[in-house]
């Protein structure tokens, strides 16, 4: 039996391990994923008119195989039984079941990509966050130490990740073809293209000019919560033009959600300080992805001119402020305020211009696709026993576009800090997952840096694998002689490297941010 399995695996699969060794570069076979033995069980099960000799009909096949186990791992969750779950267990089902509806999704949109370089870079930024879906939903039970509850999930801990994974690096391969096959066009005029040009305006304008709906807490606007107009707004827009909410100033008390389906909102606030969201939601009985006090779902989301913070303090540990999983999200001069774990980047294409990030440990951290150029960092005072890591960056595939970018931006003491410096350690970042990505280039880095520049996260685990580079940064804390010698540490000397990671060539800004009209620099 397992002679013919083998003969019948030949005949299929040789003709194609044989085409991509002739055309070098190219994944045309299970034999080159990263994990051929999972590609053999499902990839081989399509209809043979899906496996032709070409790298795309095989991108196709792999895409499918894993939608297909996507949508099966969403029933599974929706139908458990939770009578074994207590309270704590049920909230991390609870972000299973939106993460793997919103995988899902991202699996429809991913196999639908056109085969050209936007559509392939699509698809390689839908696929990273379908796989950083699945790592959050085990995460919420890992933080509730309830590890034993994923035994629940057996199915999805082995074949959707390792399915993810080479839907991962056939779609790299093929983006890489594709991309050879055409020239990047760039746009002028300082903004990346994703951004239309009354989205431009807008960004551009004295206060509020244009908006569709306001918040005032003073009962002079139409609502006079955050939350009650961006429900408003799926009733009040029509079409899908960009839906402007205009929060004047105050202080709103309110944890903000921004569904999936609420696409192409912009909230304007009076500016930094001025217009105020702020809640204490902490890992003290929520996951850390619900304890958001602004959270987006929904594309091309931008927001300007206002504060978010999360005031549960130190002491409480994991505390976001913003989460964003929104593709294509503007932040400007915007201003983000916690402890640990203040800006949330979960996942997709970000850009944060002209902000403040305040907080203690890991506080800018996720597995988006980040840049943040022009930003003041803000270490705060830990607790006594506390270091100081500014990221933790949470790449888990080597494939996965993601990453951690400060681009001409300053770091630098709060306040509260700035007067006993001396006694605490502070770090631009350790590696939260194995493949963890973070760059500082052309930023200030202030004396509170310490000399080796990088903290371990647990042991030698991921030193070897991660990368994190630095590139002409300057101020007192900037040197590298004493930084670590991590194999995967890097000083970047070659510009050609550290183009690699600017606003064009990182985050295709040039392809988006423009329509924003948020300013920006696309090269170093």
């Amino acid at each position: 039996m397992a002679r013919l399995v083998m003969l019948a695996f030949l005949s299929v699969y040789l003709p194609l391990l044989f085409l991509g060794v002739v055309h070098g570069g190219r994944i045309t076979s299970c034999s080159q994923t990263p994990y051929p033995g999972i590609c053999n069980s499902f990839v081989r099960t399509q209809p043979q008119a899906t496996l032709d000799k070409t790298q795309f009909a095989f991108r196709e096949s792999n895409l499918r195989v894993t939608l297909n186990q996507a949508e099966k791992a969403y029933r599974l969750v929706s139908a458990m039984d939770l009578r074994p779950f207590n309270k704590q267990a049920k909230l991390a089902w609870a972000d299973c079941l939106e993460l793997y509806e919103d995988t899902v999704s991202l699996l429809n949109q991913s196999l639908s990509s056109h085969s050209t370089p936007t559509g392939m870079a699509d698809a390689q930024t839908w696929l990273s966050a379908a796989m950083t879906n699945h790592q959050t939903c085990q995460n919420g039970f890992i933080e509730f130490n309830l590890t034993s509850h994923l035994q629940f999930f057996p199915f999805m801990l082995s074949s959707l990740s390792k399915l993810l994974s080479n839907s991962l690096a056939v779609n790299k391969v093929a983006a890489l073809s594709v991309k050879q096959r055409h020239n990047r066009r760039l746009l002028a005029n300082g903004f990346p293209g994703w951004v239309s040009a009354a989205d431009r305006k807008l960004l551009q304008s004295s206060g509020a000019a244009s908006y569709d709906v306001v918040v005032a807490q003073d009962g002079t606007g139409d609502y006079t919560t955050i939350s009650e107009a961006v429900s408003a707004s799926a009733t009040l827009r029509t079409g899908t033009d960009r839906f402007v909410i205009y929060v004047k100033a105050g202080i709103y008390r309110e944890n903000v959600m921004i569904e999936k389906s609420m696409k192409n909102l912009m909230v304007i606030g009076d500016g930094i300080g001025s217009t105020i969201v702020t809640g204490n939601t902490n890992s003290n009985g929520a996951t850390t992805f619900r304890t958001a006090t602004f959270a987006v779902w929904g594309n091309n989301f931008i927001a300007r001119d206002m504060t978010v913070k999360n005031t549960a303090g130190p002491e409480n540990y994991q505390a976001v402020a913003l989460r964003s999983g929104s593709d294509f999200s503007v932040f400007y001069r915007c201003s983000f305020i916690g402890y640990q774990d203040t800006l949330y980047a979960y996942s997709q294409r970000q850009f944060y211009r002209d902000c403040e990030i305040y907080g203690t440990i890991d506080f800018i951290f996720g597995n988006a696709v980040t840049v943040l150029q022009n930003c003041n960092i803000f270490v705060r005072k830990p607790l006594s026993n506390q270091k100081n890591t500014i990221t933790a960056q949470g790449r888990t595939d080597p494939n996965q576009n993601t990453g951690i970018v400060v681009h001409n931006s300053r770091v630098t003491a709060a306040s509260d800090l700035k007067p006993v410096q001396s006694s605490f350690k502070s770090y631009l970042g350790r590696p939260y997952k194995m493949y963890s990505r973070t760059v500082f280039m052309k930023s200030s880095l202030d004396s509170l840096i310490d000399p080796a520049g990088w903290l371990p996260f647990n042991g030698d685990f991921a030193l070897s694998t991660l990368y994190y580079g630095e590139y002409m940064n300057t101020g007192a804390g900037a040197g590298t002689s004493g930084r670590v010698t991590w194999p995967g540490y890097h000083v970047i000397t070659s510009a050609t490297e550290a183009a690699k990671f600017t606003v064009g060539n990182f985050l295709d800004g040039d392809s988006w941010i423009p329509g924003t009209g948020v300013p920006f620099s696309s090269t170093l």
